[in-house]
């Protein structure tokens, strides 16, 4: 009887890649993979002749980088912080709520969770997870906090109201927080007159760049914003 062929882990050009990801990331590119290479966060192998070759785990990999930069708007610094945790068996500290990881490869369970988090939620669901009632949702509408597409929320709505609903508890009703939005706006064109010279550039790389480098200023900007605001708060108890 002929013995079963024995086969290899699958290797994967870059196009089959693509392949892969173009359901949950149609915008994504070669030359984005090629930069998430060059930040250290994927490590294909290479040929003898310097073509690259993609494992399973290198897809999944990318799957979580892309996700949590779409889903939880993380830096890649701080991504590959989580990465190189994983890959010496430990667990992140402060991986964001709900996300859980496996050493070496990101699990089916972990990519379909994180997945998830890109649903459009209608306004009944967004008031059913975040605990808003329904003229607290319509406050936050018509303040400018929250919008929608089409009648459905995303995500950054999500957090918005989860916020809002514990701020309320406190007193604080979506007219107290129009500084906010302001606040948001002037950071935002803060940091897109900073990555204006890449944003110019029309190729994928250089959009890629503009992007982590407006996510890296907006942390930066929100740990400033975040000490200032101890510092006085910290006073109170002098």
């Amino acid at each position: 009887m002929a013995q079963p062929e024995r086969r290899g882990p699958q290797v994967l050009n870059i196009g089959e890649v693509l392949a892969q990801l173009s359901d949950d990331f149609p915008t994504m590119t070669a030359s984005k993979i090629r930069f998430l290479e060059e930040k250290g966060l994927i490590n294909p192998k290479r040929t003898p002749a310097g073509y690259r070759q993609y494992a399973e785990s290198d897809v999944e990999r990318l799957r979580f980088v892309l996700a949590l930069q779409r889903d939880q708007y993380l830096p890649l610094k701080v991504i590959k912080d989580y990465l190189d945790a994983i890959d010496r068996g430990e667990r992140p500290e402060n991986l964001p709520p709900g996300v859980s990881v496996s050493p070496r490869i990101v699990s089916d369970e972990l990519a379909a969770e994180l997945q998830g988090h890109t649903r459009a939620l209608t306004e009944e669901q967004l008031r059913a997870e975040s605990g808003a009632s329904v003229p607290l949702v319509q406050s936050l509408l018509s303040f400018g906090l929250i919008s929608h597409v089409n009648g459905k929320f995303d995500e950054h709505a999500l957090q918005v109201a989860r916020a809002c609903v514990q701020l309320e508890s406190h007193g604080l009703e979506p007219r107290h927080l129009r500084p906010f939005q302001a606040a948001a706006e002037r950071e935002f064109g803060l940091v897109e007159r900073v990555v204006a010279p890449l944003t110019s550039r029309k190729d994928a790389a250089s959009q890629s760049r503009a992007a982590e480098a407006a996510r890296e200023i907006s942390e930066l900007c929100l740990s400033l914003h975040r000490a200032l605001v101890q510092d006085r708060i910290s006073r109170m108890d002098a």
